[in-house]
């Protein structure tokens, strides 16, 4: 809608569609163009300022993963690298992976595939760079326990001047993880179990909002300690379930990735049901639904990898960017498979609705009560880990006192979101998304020298080691 619709509507007495209008109208705006070349931008400065170190050391990420299990001897944090890793993951495999890659096949074709994977490789050089400043900028508390984000590393790292921009990402954080991390997330999982259980949405909300506070009210290390032995489980389900339907549709795989590649830089005619899309439609739809997908750019990850304990910022960094590598170029990339070789990608069909028909159509009924399953534990996980990174937003903006008081707000507003209405909350929390990510990309680009600096030290350190 025009900004005059938006003002006529007001003028009209139409308050709430008024408000609706507005979030629209920002929505695009803050989503247009201009933020997918700030996030895609700061991406490839990034790693051409690291030159290329997050892809060379790509190997030794899996290794850092592996050993992260394991705390090193004498190092700060509140939980291993591992844990912190796996709840960086909670908050980003959810709907996105199923849902989100569906949608952006729906509207930029098979192309968007190709264009996600540009934006998860730059992301490995956003994601290290959060991570690495949220560590070395991190605080200790009276309890010992560390905690850091984007938030810490503005007011610390750019000084006092700044801290007005520290505060703003706090905010937006806090109030967006009630929506995307909160609300939205039980409401997939209802609709999941609605759907294949006809199970009342008042029941799963309130057993949902049961299991998300015997977690969440024990804080990270119960959070840490759920996500290492649940993200795993639910990853390797999903992943061997796609790699079996990959195996029945091996034949029509390299048509697939033809079909990726060719239409990345083509535009593809509309055929079946798919109305045609054009170079554009597929960078956009690749790049945003990427971007929502592994949240490269919004400071999350440095949220909850600031609570894991590391050896030196930039070895965290290594684990946290691997985060950005399992959610987009692992797990998204199943699920676009999946749907391609389906043959079903062109059948009109948007969302969990493509993504269940494909899953459907070689798994018949145990295809789609998997990705059912999936569907549910990818929202579940991303509850928990959305928990914590917006318990330090709030904690940041109104002390350590708030956090009782927010896990129960938190619990009570998973019951809630299992059977309200969200048209709205979906908007209004993609909006807030975008606007926390603009204050964490200037403060990468400005403190961009430090992650430089650090970088060089640690390699250098490792050489003379090695």
């Amino acid at each position: 809608m025009e900004t005059s619709q938006c003002v006529n509507l007001l003028l009209d007495g139409a308050a709430t569609e008024a408000l609706h209008c507005v979030t629209n109208a920002l929505n695009s705006l803050v989503w247009g163009p201009p933020m997918l070349v700030l996030i895609l931008g700061t991406g490839l400065f990034l790693m051409l300022k690291l030159r290329f170190m997050p892809l060379r050391k790509l190997g030794e990420g899996f290794v850092s993963v592996w050993r992260g299990r394991i705390s090193p001897p004498g190092s700060a944090g509140t939980i291993t690298p591992f844990q912190a890793l796996m709840t960086s993951l909670a908050g980003t495999i959810g709907t996105g992976n199923i849902a989100g890659v569906a949608t952006a096949i729906y509207w930029g074709g098979p192309g968007a595939i190709f264009w996600m994977w540009c934006t998860a490789l730059v992301g490995l050089a956003t994601k290290y760079a959060e991570v690495v400043l949220a560590v070395h900028y991190r605080e200790t508390n009276a309890k010992g326990e560390t905690f850091g984000g984007p938030m810490y590393a503005i007011r610390k790292g750019l000084g006092p001047r700044w801290a007005w921009l520290a505060g703003a990402f706090a905010l937006f954080g806090g109030l967006a993880g009630f929506g995307i991390g909160n609300m939205v997330q039980s409401n997939s999982v209802a609709q999941a179990l609605t759907s294949d259980f006809a199970l009342d949405p008042r029941i799963t909300g309130l057993i949902t909002s049961a299991l998300v506070a015997l977690v969440v009210l024990g804080g990270i290390k119960r959070i840490g300690k759920v996500a290492a032995g649940l993200v795993p489980a639910m990853c390797l389900l999903y992943l061997v379930t796609g790699m079996a339907i990959l195996a029945m549709n091996a034949a029509a795989i390299p048509s697939a990735l033809d079909l990726i590649i060719t239409h990345a830089f083509t535009p593809i005619a509309a055929t079946g049901g798919f109305a045609g899309a054009a170079v554009a439609a597929a960078i956009r739809h690749g790049v945003a639904r990427g971007i929502f997908s592994n949240e490269a750019g919004m400071g999350t990850a440095g949220i909850a990898q600031a609570a894991g304990t590391a050896r030196s910022p930039v070895h965290a960094g290594l684990v946290g960017m691997m985060g950005t590598f399992f959610d987009t170029i692992v797990v998204c990339t199943m699920t676009g498979l999946v749907i391609i070789t389906s043959g079903l990608w062109d059948s009109g069909e948007r969302g969990a609705s493509l993504s269940l028909a494909a899953f459907n159509a070689s798994l018949p009924g145990i295809g789609g009560l998997i990705l059912s399953l999936s569907l549910a534990l990818f929202a579940f996980t991303t509850i928990l880990g959305w928990a914590y990174i917006s318990e330090r937003c709030w904690s940041y903006l109104l002390g350590e006192k708030c956090i009782i008081p927010f896990r129960i707000f938190w619990v009570i507003a998973v019951y809630l979101g299992a059977f309200a209405q969200l048209d709205f909350v979906w908007l209004l929390a993609d909006t807030l998304n975008a606007l926390m990510a603009i204050p964490n990309l200037l403060a990468l680009l400005l403190l961009s020298p430090v992650v430089a600096r650090l970088t060089r030290e640690y390699l250098a350190r490792k050489d003379k080691l090695d």
